[in-house]
């Protein structure tokens, strides 16, 4: 299967992002793509709280559902779209992983387990917790004959996760980011080529990169890692585009031949 992740620099105008993912997912299909990623909060980067409540939707209203699931359709196609952020049925908000069917089905959902936490300068202070509801469960979906993980950005840095999913033997994990600049230079490669080392699974980051209107500047550099934990493709920019590979899975069932770690492990 033809993979693409998408990068992007979405902005605090949804309409004016929903358009620029469509039009970079579109280029994505056009060169054979079967399977798009775009990153975390893909049509809605805002990391004021007040300005964001005023902006988010149930999932039945959002702009980006709608016009994602028709996306879809019309070019038959998996799409995973990193995350909305999403008005919960109690009022709180979800950073929502969403993935459609190339009939516009919504297969599965995913809300970020681990919110961001950190103290990068004394400028640079991050609490997600204050904004978000975490989510509670991992989730696994088909995509065409192979099995995706789902995650979102700082889950990368929590093991566990990923033992799960390399235990239910996944062939694919999304890891769509909006990372920091800062951990970013540091962190996101060697974390993303651990991920798919550990797990023996392709992994695919679409990022989100460049100085975005709320103010915040993320690292871009999207990446996709094949289960030996060879970067196939990667973005060497923080500018919006996208990126192509080829994956199979007879590479992940040789990669986990020849490092055999989760054979037998418990559940």
């Amino acid at each position: 299967m033809r993979v693409a992740a998408i990068q992007m620099c979405s902005g605090t105008d949804v309409v004016a992002n929903i358009a620029a993912a469509s039009d970079l997912i579109r280029a994505a299909a056009a060169d054979g793509a079967r399977f798009i990623a775009t990153p975390e909060m893909t049509h809605l980067l805002q990391k004021d709280a007040t300005e964001l409540r005023r902006g988010v939707k149930p999932m039945a209203e959002d702009e980006g559902v709608t016009a994602f699931a028709a996306l879809a359709v019309e070019l038959d196609i998996h799409l995973l779209i990193g995350s909305l952020a999403i008005l919960r049925d109690d009022g709180k908000i979800a950073n929502r992983s969403l993935l459609f069917t190339p009939d516009g089905k919504l297969s599965a959902q995913y809300d970020k387990i681990h919110l961001f936490e950190a103290a990068i300068s004394k400028s640079e202070n991050y609490r997600e917790s204050d904004t978000y509801t975490a989510g509670e469960r991992s989730v696994i979906a088909p995509v065409g004959d192979l099995n995706l993980g789902l995650s979102i950005c700082y889950d990368v840095r929590f093991p566990s996760l990923y033992a799960g999913y390399a235990k239910a033997e996944v062939d694919l994990i999304a890891v769509p980011a909006a990372f920091t600049v800062a951990t970013g230079k540091a962190h996101w490669e060697t974390l993303l080529r651990a991920r798919a080392i550990e797990t023996g699974a392709y992994v695919i980051a679409p990022a989100q990169g460049g100085h975005h209107a709320d103010g915040r500047r993320t690292w871009g550099r999207s990446l996709i890692v094949d289960p030996w934990g060879e970067v196939l493709e990667k973005l060497d920019h923080d500018d919006p585009g996208f990126i192509l590979a080829d994956i199979d899975r007879a590479a992940v069932t040789k990669a986990r031949a020849r490092i055999p770690a989760w054979r037998g492990a418990p559940s």
